[in-house]
């Protein structure tokens, strides 16, 4: 996939920034507590929350917290709210083609709010389907980095269980398997002894668009508007930003 590895590298980078933002743990809860909620409270039989929860502990959600989501969510604690999944699709400046995942309970509200945001921010709105096929559905597992694990020993622990590529991030090895073999890999990767940093279904563009310095902050800027939306949970972009530009843009 061209400039698979640059997005992947920018999205890692791009991960970093938003721990830092207040907004990230509530938008873990919710997570925890819609996975709870679609395939019940028990993590040891319903792996995508079993990966929710192993997210929100990776950023420091207090246990409490998760645990109050995930009985929300199956019905054990009062109180939960009816979330609904809506993608959106847009064009950011210079093309680049943009899909916004939500979780709201007011989809109103999020359609108003994810439009405003991209038209304030020099894109326009795009019809369902016209974005969308820019993507492929893919499941991508964050192993961890140590001096001693090579990409050939992550390649070996996941090959066989659908993995499709190992990509090296820097501090991570980024594995990309097809959507449904993404617990597969999971479970690969823990029985082998690896630390599994997250394990996302994720879109990844099949063509990149390479950016400039002016045109990587236009686009950064409007993805930045959604992210802090409340219902938003993750904004995907076909962009392809080198590291020199991330540096630039970044400081």
């Amino acid at each position: 996939m061209s400039g698979h590895s640059k997005w992947a590298t920018t999205k890692h980078k791009k991960a970093v920034i938003d721990a830092r933002r207040g907004k990230l743990f509530a938008k873990l809860i919710k997570t925890v507590e819609v996975a709870a909620k679609t395939g019940g409270g028990d993590p040891a039989g319903n792996p995508t929350l079993a990966d929710a929860i192993a997210k929100a502990k990776s950023q420091s959600v207090p246990n409490d917290n998760i645990d109050r989501a995930v009985k929300r969510g199956s019905g054990e604690l009062a109180g939960g709210a009816s979330y609904e999944e809506i993608t959106y699709e847009a064009y950011a400046p210079n093309g680049v083609a943009v899909l916004v995942e939500c979780l709201t309970d007011n989809r109103n509200r999020a359609a108003s709010d994810v439009r405003v945001a991209i038209t304030r921010n020099g894109g326009s709105v795009a019809d369902p389907g016209s974005v969308s096929y820019l993507f492929n559905r893919k499941g991508v597992v964050l192993v961890t980095k140590t001096p001693e694990l090579g990409e050939d020993d992550v390649l070996t622990a996941v090959l066989d269980v659908g993995a499709e590529e190992v990509n090296d991030l820097g501090d991570a090895f980024e594995v990309v398997s097809e959507a449904t073999d993404l617990n597969a890999v999971r479970v690969a990767a823990t029985d082998a002894g690896l630390t599994v940093a997250s394990a996302d279904l994720s879109w990844l563009p099949s063509v990149s668009v390479p950016l400039d310095e002016e045109a990587a902050r236009k686009v950064l800027k409007l993805v930045e508007a959604l992210e802090d939306l409340d219902d938003v949970q993750n904004v995907w972009f076909n962009a392809d930003i080198s590291d020199e530009i991330m540096e630039l843009v970044s400081a």
